[in-house]
């Protein structure tokens, strides 16, 4: 039996002011740092055998601090692109409450909530699953067909694209799917990889 637990980030300087961030390397608030050691406690317990994550600084700091925490600094750690958060286009930058001011709630919720609209000159999270499926073939799901076990830290587009391939959620589903700064799933996976448990940390 594998495991796979998946951790969002702790809260960053972006989130904190409010605004998209999509590609936008930032930093952890003392907050994030926070919820990135909260989180390390309660995988106390916990034995990975590799871990995977984002290139982008604030998924980075947050593994970091886990695996330092659990005393595990030492497992053999993947950085990829692939992993990093959806691409917001002309929005990144943008406060989110003057947006809707702007272009309206409607219009906004759809741009952050659906699967096939992207905003606009940015990214769909229909395109950002693609990316992060084809890594999960690629990278990671190997690891889990050994038996390893896995932590995954990257974004809440990033994991929600990830946990609608795993969880078969539908695109209707999806646009209500929110994941927490700091927030991890853990899931127990049998030989072919499906889900035999999953729960929230």
């Amino acid at each position: 039996m594998s495991l796979l637990v998946l951790v969002r980030h702790g809260q960053s300087v972006s989130n904190l002011q409010n605004v998209f961030t999509g590609s936008l390397d930032v930093a952890l608030t003392p907050k994030g740092e926070q919820e990135a050691q909260e989180t390390a406690t309660k995988l106390r317990g916990f034995h990975f055998d590799t871990a995977f994550c984002s290139d982008m600084l604030r998924a980075r700091r947050t593994l970091d601090i886990i695996l330092r925490q659990l005393g595990q600094a030492d497992i053999p750690t993947h950085y990829n692109a692939a992993l990093n958060e959806r691409y917001y286009g002309n929005l990144q930058g943008l406060n989110k409450a003057d947006t809707v001011q702007k272009y309206g709630e409607e219009q906004v919720d759809q741009w952050r909530r659906s699967y096939d609209v992207a905003p606009p000159g940015g990214e769909s999270l229909h395109q950002t699953q693609d990316r992060v499926v084809a890594y999960y073939e690629q990278a990671i799901a190997p690891s889990l067909q050994q038996g390893q076990h896995v932590l995954v830290v990257a974004h809440g587009n990033s994991l929600r694209a990830l946990r609608m391939y795993l969880e078969h959620f539908s695109a209707e589903h999806v646009k209500g799917l929110e994941i927490p700064t700091g927030g991890a799933r853990v899931y127990e996976l049998d030989n072919a990889l499906h889900i035999k448990e999953m729960s929230d940390l």
